[in-house]
């Protein structure tokens, strides 16, 4: 399926069923996760070693990763808007590009493997000798998936680059399939070995679905050791170190809230990634949707010098992320306890395990709208191929993440609320900053942005209260699965709608091109 020639909002239409179906496995892989491996020693050394490969199959070689970032930043420039094959010159770079990344990767993942106990000690500060023992062998099983997290990263760049958004947004399902499927089949695991060899599995099937398209677009796959005298080859690694090391210094705020992890106890460093994964549910599905088609533009028109119609797509761009967004902050604040009990709360994983799930979810949730800003913004300072601006913004922060987690978890008791509370304040700082430093490059007019997010945020704030009233008004026996599930699918319809009629009354700027969309789309 391809989305050449189809608009923006369709575009993030189909990005978002995709997305969405992707999410939904997704999820539906750290349930069970949860279930065979609840929230103890097991499913912490899975967590903490997944990190490591994380920061190549996830951030570096994800949908919106350095690599996917660099080639669309690249790409977007040198291949004609309606062009449908790649040429000479765009194979050559993409061969040379996929040459030095598969060499490095290579390094770094064989270093990983025979340094893996190192590793493990130095990041898990606090933990027992066995927790780190068994870290130290996930580790080592998901050390071949460093190797190709690059590769993908480089191919979900060209096929954005070409608008082909269903593989790279669908592939991630295959990752979520085999370690489902290898953790059901495999029952008895006490170390969780299995779970961690089906995630390098899945990791090379992830890679092999996007083989056929690349091809089909033209690209053939020819090392090419040519790094020196190359400029267009220079101009990626201008933009890719910095970053990667952005992305690496994200990874460095990851492994703060792991060192800080191993104080709070058991289970802490699981909670706060079923947390992370229950908000990237419905904020990743957001973010992904629109910003996937719209970086493309932004390339593209900065290329173009069209700085008018950059301002402009930002703005409705924004603007209706941050429609959608605030929806999403009210009901996690509403409904964070019910939804983790609902989906996780069964076998191994405990109601103190949902107690700690859900106040760190709540914490996180206030990041959301300082989240969409910055991925968005940052998009921006990509096309104009400047990665060194986020890179700095992320290095400053550093200081800010260890020193919140010190207080928040050390001094004022916080416990595992502290650590995602601390991440939620880290990213409305690089949020504030990054939007600042853009005014050297052009003049975003912030003011129809501010305006839109204070009648959006006025909106939310009402549908809380309101909402907040009528749950209270109606308790409820958790004994009962079934009433829980009535009571939050009755929530999530009432605060919808209490929050599309405010939003209506204050004149919201996108509810009307929203609904109209909705409705062309429900008579097709």
């Amino acid at each position: 399926m391809s989305t050449k020639n189809i608009s923006l909002f369709n575009a993030a239409k189909l990005v978002a069923l995709v997305t969405i179906v992707s999410k939904f496995v997704g999820f539906l892989r750290d349930v069970v996760i949860a279930k065979y491996y609840g929230a103890g020693m097991v499913s912490d050394a899975y967590f903490y070693a997944y990190q490591i490969p994380a920061l190549a199959i996830i951030i570096l070689g994800g949908v919106g990763g350095p690599f996917h970032s660099a080639i669309v930043s690249v790409f977007a420039k040198m291949i004609p808007t309606e062009a449908d094959k790649a040429d000479a010159k765009a194979n050559k770079l993409y061969n040379t590009f996929l040459t030095a990344s598969f060499i490095m990767f290579a390094v770094v993942g064989l270093l990983i493997f025979i340094f893996a106990e190192p590793i493990m000690k130095l990041i898990i500060s606090n933990g027992t000798p066995e927790l780190v023992r068994l870290a130290a062998m996930h580790l080592k099983i998901m050390s071949p998936v460093f190797v190709i997290g690059g590769v993908i990263g480089v191919y979900y760049g060209i096929l954005v680059t070409f608008k082909e958004f269903l593989f790279p947004n669908l592939s991630p399902v295959m990752l979520s399939i085999v370690i489902i499927a290898g953790v059901m089949i495999a029952t008895d695991d006490p170390n969780g070995y299995v779970l961690a060899a089906a995630t390098t599995v899945g990791a090379f099937v992830q890679l092999g679905l996007q083989v056929p398209k690349v091809r089909q677009i033209g690209f053939r796959l020819k090392p090419n050791f040519e790094f020196k005298n190359n400029p267009e080859f220079r101009q990626l690694l201008e933009l890719l170190f910095p970053a990667i090391l952005s992305s690496t210094v994200g990874q460095i705020y990851v492994y703060a809230d792991m060192f800080n992890a191993s104080y709070v106890g058991d289970g802490a460093r699981s909670a706060v990634g079923y947390a992370n994964r229950i908000y990237q549910f419905p904020v990743g599905i957001l973010v992904t949707a629109f910003l996937v088609p719209l970086f493309p533009v932004f390339s593209s028109l900065v290329g173009k010098g069209q700085i008018d119609e950059v301002r402009n797509y930002f703005n409705k761009g924004i603007g209706a992320l941050n429609f959608i967004a605030f929806p999403m902050f009210v009901a996690i604040l509403l409904l964070a306890n019910d939804a983790v009990f609902l989906v996780f709360q069964r076998g191994q994983f405990t109601a103190e395990a949902t107690t700690m799930v859900s106040l760190a979810l709540i914490y996180l949730s206030f990041g959301i709208i300082p989240y969409v800003f910055r991925d968005c913004i940052t998009r921006i300072y990509y096309a104009f191929n400047d990665s060194k601006t986020p890179f700095l913004v992320a290095t400053s922060s550093i200081l800010l993440k260890f020193l919140l987690n010190y207080i928040l978890i050390c001094k004022m008791n916080f416990g595992i609320g502290g650590i995602t509370l601390s991440t939620t304040l880290v990213t409305l700082v690089n949020a504030t900053l990054l939007g600042l430093m853009l005014r050297k490059k052009m003049d975003m007019k912030f003011g129809i942005y501010f305006k839109n997010l204070f009648k959006t945020g006025l909106a939310a704030v009402l549908t809380y209260v309101i909402c907040l009233f009528v749950y209270k008004f109606c308790p409820l026996d958790y004994a009962n699965w079934l009433a829980v599930a009535v009571k939050t699918a009755l929530m999530l319809i009432l605060s919808c709608i209490v929050y599309v009629i405010f939003a209506y009354l204050f004149k919201v700027e996108f509810i009307k091109e929203v609904a109209i969309r909705i409705h062309e789309t429900i008579k097709r």
